[in-house]
């Protein structure tokens, strides 16, 4: 008895918090039109022949799509990010400075099996600052398979949506785009990683799409307090 009416009450929050994210959402869905983006990005790619190739904004929108979801992937890693780098591959060879961030791997190898079913409606890309032969390099070696991915090194792209701070230290930011005819404009930015974060908490700046910290939340334990995600585990 004393577990149904905790579980009950439980039950009740779990219902206001589903009609508060539709809530959120239909606020987001409401924004007026964002700013024009400034320029149509040159990005380096990999074209049909394996080669290297420019690969403008524009051409990250598939015929009959308007919106394009964009993930700064940080590649290079935070300075101060001292998690072990790959222990194989070229990647391996890498200086840990010049290596992927752990944690935006983690995301991302969640987000490579959802994006054949994300693409029926929608675009999503990933970008890095890492040389394209680097960032495919890595895919492979990770496995992934449906990511579109691209490189921002020859660009001010990640400058210019906070995804690099003046410094030039790269920064894990979401951005959506939507275009309307020839005029693309950005829509919504992850801006929560910037925002105070409440004590033991990080940002979660794109927590409602990670399953991995979510799965979490269901167990008694609830997310590790002094874990973060690595490369690889032993």
């Amino acid at each position: 008895m004393e577990y149904r009416a905790a579980r009950d009450r439980l039950l009740e929050q779990e219902v206001r918090l589903r009609q508060e994210t539709e809530a959120v959402a239909q606020v987001r869905r409401g924004l007026p039109p964002g700013g024009v983006v400034p320029e149509d990005y040159v990005f380096r790619g990999i074209g049909a022949d394996g080669a290297p190739t420019d690969v403008r904004l524009s051409d990250l929108f598939a015929p009959g799509r308007a919106s394009l979801a964009i993930y700064s992937m940080m590649f290079p890693r935070d300075p101060g990010d001292e998690r072990p780098g790959p222990q194989a591959g070229g990647t391996a060879r890498l200086p840990l400075a010049e290596g992927p961030c752990p944690s935006c791997a983690a995301l991302l190898d969640q987000l490579d099996g959802a994006v054949e079913h994300v693409s029926q409606h929608m675009n999503f890309a990933v970008v890095a600052k890492a040389p394209v032969e680097r960032v495919v390099a890595f895919a492979e070696e990770r496995g992934w398979r449906r990511l579109r991915l691209v490189s921002s090194a020859g660009n001010t792209y990640n400058r210019d949506y906070l995804a690099e701070t003046p410094e030039g230290d790269q920064r894990p930011m979401l951005n959506v785009f939507h275009r309307d005819d020839d005029v693309i404009r950005h829509f919504w930015g992850s801006e929560l990683f910037y925002a105070p974060t409440d004590p033991g908490q990080d940002p979660r700046h794109v927590g409602t799409l990670e399953p991995l910290w979510n799965f979490f939340d269901l167990t008694p334990e609830g997310r590790p307090t002094y874990w973060d995600e690595q490369l690889s585990y032993p």
